[in-house]
Parts: C-alpha cells; sequence; structure tokens
C-alpha cells in the first residue's frame, strides 16, 4: 500500500504549510514540500458515513487491498501480535519500465480514552520478509491516519504520508502520482465500507 503508508510529527505541523491539490466528492488532497526529501508529503481529509470500529476492520482486512488500495499487487500479513497489532507485506505495482516497490509495515491501532479519537500508525520496518528480484524494497516510510467519531455514525478522516520510493524513480513523477493515488483509493475506500461484511463490526479495542 504504496499510498497508504503514513507519517506525523513535523510533517503535519504547520496547517498553513498544506496545498490543496485536488479535490472531488468530499474528498481532499493536499501535498507540501519536505526539506529532507524531493518527494512531497501528501494529506488527505475526508468524512465518511462508518463507525471508527467498521474503518479500522477495513482497514486491517488485509486480502481485500487489493481491491480498493491503488496500485497494490499484494497485501498478506506476516505476523498478528494482538488484535490491534499486527505486520503485513505488500507489493506496489508500478507502470513499466518502473521496478515494483514492496515493504513490510508494523500497524498499531490506539484510541484517546477521553476524545475516543483513533490513530493509526504503520510505519515500514527492516526484515521480516526476503527481498524479491526485480522489486525494489521501501525502506523509508512513515505514516498516520486519526480517525475522529462523529455524531449519526459518521468519521472524520485525516491520512497523511511520506515515503521514499528507492530505487530510480523520478521524484516528479511520484509527486504526480500524489493525488491521483489518494483520490482513487478513497473513493474505493468510501465504497468498500458499505459492503455488508463490515456492517455493524465492533473491535474490542475501539469504543464507538
Amino acid at each position: 500500500m504504496l499510498f497508504f503508508l503514513l507519517q506525523c510529527g513535523n510533517m503535519v505541523s504547520a496547517q498553513s504549510d498544506w496545498r490543496l491539490i485536488a479535490e472531488d466528492e468530499g474528498i481532499s488532497v493536499f501535498s507540501k514540500s519536505v526539506s529532507t526529501s524531493k518527494v512531497k508529503a501528501v494529506k488527505v481529509e475526508c468524512t465518511l458515513e462508518a463507525s471508527a470500529s467498521q474503518l479500522v476492520t477495513l482497514l486491517m482486512d488485509l486480502p481485500v487491498a487489493i481491491q480498493w488500495v491503488s496500485h497494490t499487487k499484494s497485501c498478506t500479513l506476516v505476523k498478528r501480535i494482538s488484535p490491534s497489532e499486527l505486520y503485513y507485506y505488500s507489493e506496489v505495482a508500478l507502470p513499466w519500465p518502473l521496478e515494483n516497490r514492496d515493504f513490510v509495515a508494523h500497524v498499531r491501532v490506539t484510541q484517546d480514552a477521553i476524545t475516543k479519537v483513533v490513530t493509526m500508525n504503520a510505519p515500514a520496518v527492516p526484515g521480516w520478509v526476503n527481498e524479491n528480484k526485480g522489486v525494489v524494497r521501501i525502506r523509508k516510510s512513515l505514516g498516520y491516519w486519526t480517525i475522529t467519531p462523529l455524531a449519526g455514525n459518521k468519521v472524520q478522516v485525516q491520512y497523511t504520508l511520506q515515503v521514499d520510493p528507492g530505487g530510480i524513480i523520478p521524484a516528479w513523477m511520484v509527486n504526480m502520482l500524489a493525488a491521483q493515488g489518494p483520490m482513487e483509493s478513497f473513493k474505493n475506500m468510501r465504497q468498500q465500507i458499505r459492503l455488508p461484511r463490515y456492517h455493524n463490526v465492533s473491535l474490542p479495542f475501539i469504543t464507538n
């Protein structure tokens, strides 16, 4: 899930630094320059008609990622630590002549006991899965989901991304795809979460 690896900290600290680059169907995509990288940071915001448990269930439903996450070729569980923590492997399909990318991410979900805001951290981590010939391993990818419950079984979603795709790939091409990938994925996510399998779900580590 190249377009769904996230970041917090300095990258999201200054709201005024973000520039709106795409907006459609209630989904807003922003970008901003990062001093340590040629690749811009990306932020996506939208409101979903779903509970926090529904959205987290979808995000941790790894096999279906290929159906809705842009450019995802595969997404498989490596190790589950607990209901709210796991490691997964994913391969990202890029157009020829670029080489595909892959990574292992460490997902941890937490909820603030007072505000009920849910956060999902999923940085890329080294090791766990052997590297494949012809596929470039992503070593630097940081990110963050913030899921804020709203009235009427809705959530405000904010997703931020900073990734170094590694290998030979023009920064301008990554930046060009920065709006396309998240916008496509969020539209797909909105459709996916309406499926019956995500109705009335309840997670033990989330209070809706």
